[in-house]
C-alpha cells in the first residue's frame, strides 16, 4: 500500500523506564507494530538505550521487531538529551517522538503525520494523551496525573503546549530550535521550550485524533517521587517562565491561582465521566489517593522553594545508587 505522508523518522529510548513496567516498552512495541501505516515505513525506528533496559530484554525485543534500530548512549543519558540526540540522527523529513511507557492508537501515527502535507509552515503537530486506566487508582491519575482527558476535538487546532511522548517536529525547525536539555527539571522542559518557539510566532498545531495513553505511575516509590517531582517542576517552570518574580507562596503553582485549579478540576471531572461513565462511581473513593497527589504536589514545591535543587539531586542519587544494586 502506498502512503501520500513525508518522510519520517521514530525516536524512543529508554532512560524514563528507570521507575517504571519494564513489561510497558513490549506492550508499546506492539502497539508501534500494529500502526497504519507500519514502521516498516519510517526511515527508521531508533531506540536510544542508556542502560536501563537489560541487554537480554533488549535482544528479545530486536528479534520481535527487527525495524527498531538500538542506538546505544551514554549511560546516565537524561530524557531530554535521548530525544534531541535521536533527532540529530534519524534522516527524516519528520520527527516523530514516541514514548517507551506508552500505548498508541491504531490511527496515531497516519493522523500525526498528515497535517505536514497541508503546509510547509506546519513545523511541529501535538497529540492528545491521557492516562487511561479505570478503577480508584486509575480514576484518581486520570484527576491528578500530567496530562489532561482528551478533548474530544475532531479538527486541527492550535494549543499553547505539547507532551513530548506524542509530538512530531520537521527536523529542520527542530534543529534550529532545540529542546532544552540543561534545565533544573525532572520533566517538563518541553513546557519551557513551547513557550519560547510561541514567542517566535511559531504555531503549535494539536491533533484531537492523535492519541496516546500514558501509564500511571507504577507503585509506591514511583508515585511518591513523581508527584514530589511535579512540584518541584512546577516551581522551576513558573521561576524559567516569568523571572524576576519571587515564589514563596502556595498559589504560585498556579498561574491562576486556586481558583484556576478548581476550573482545571471541574473540567476534568466533566471530561473523564464523558468519556467513561464508570468514572463517576470510583471518583468518591480516588478520593483519598488525589489528596495523597496533591499534597506531595504542594510538598515537592515548597521544598523547592527552600531548597531549589535538592530533590532532583535526591533522586537521581537514589537512581544511581538502584542501578549499581541491579
Amino acid at each position: 500500500m502506498d502512503y501520500d505522508l513525508p518522510s519520517f523518522s521514530i525516536i524512543l529510548e529508554t532512560e524514563n523506564l528507570a521507575n517504571a513496567d519494564l513489561k510497558g516498552l513490549s506492550r508499546s512495541l506492539s502497539s508501534l507494530a500494529a500502526q497504519d501505516p507500519a514502521p516498516t515505513y519510517a526511515n527508521e525506528v531508533i531506540l536510544i538505550d542508556s542502560g536501563n533496559t537489560p541487554t537480554e530484554v533488549l535482544k528479545e525485543l530486536c528479534c520481535l521487531y527487527p525495524w527498531v534500530k538500538i542506538h546505544e548512549a551514554q549511560a546516565g543519558i537524561g530524557y531530554y538529551q535521548s530525544k534531541m540526540l535521536g533527532a540529530k540522527l534519524a534522516t527524516g523529513e519528520i520527527i516523530v517522538y514516541y514514548d517507551s511507557d506508552c500505548v498508541y492508537a491504531h490511527q496515531w501515527l497516519k493522523t500525526i503525520l498528515q497535517p505536514f502535507l497541508q503546509s510547509k509552515d506546519v513545523q511541529i503537530v501535538a497529540g492528545e494523551t491521557v492516562t487511561n486506566n479505570v478503577g480508584i487508582y486509575g480514576t484518581a491519575m486520570a484527576m491528578t496525573y500530567i496530562f489532561p482527558p482528551f478533548s474530544g476535538q475532531q479538527e486541527l487546532t492550535s494549543t499553547k503546549q505539547y507532551f513530548l511522548n506524542n509530538v512530531a517536529f520537521r527536523q529542520d525547525f527542530l534543529l534550529r530550535y532545540p529542546i532544552p536539555t540543561q534545565l533544573p527539571l525532572y520533566r517538563g522542559n518541553c513546557v519551557i521550550h513551547a513557550h519560547h518557539i510561541r514567542e517566535q510566532g511559531i504555531i503549535i498545531w494539536q491533533q484531537p485524533q492523535a492519541r496516546a495513553f500514558h501509564a500511571p505511575p507504577n507503585g509506591v516509590s514511583h508515585f511518591f517521587w513523581r508527584f514530589l517531582l511535579i512540584g518541584h517542576d512546577y516551581y522551576w517552570q513558573r521561576r524559567l517562565l516569568r523571572p524576576g518574580k519571587k515564589q514563596t507562596k502556595i498559589d504560585d503553582l498556579s498561574m491562576n491561582g486556586i481558583g484556576g485549579k478548581l476550573q482545571i478540576f471541574r473540567d476534568r471531572i466533566h471530561k473523564l465521566v464523558a468519556n467513561d461513565l464508570r468514572h463517576l462511581f470510583f471518583l468518591p473513593l480516588a478520593i483519598p489517593i488525589m489528596i495523597a497527589s496533591a499534597l506531595l504536589i504542594y510538598l515537592g514545591f515548597l521544598i523547592t522553594t527552600w531548597k531549589p535543587n535538592y530533590l532532583l539531586a535526591q533522586y537521581n542519587k537514589l537512581l544511581e545508587e538502584s542501578q549499581r544494586v541491579t
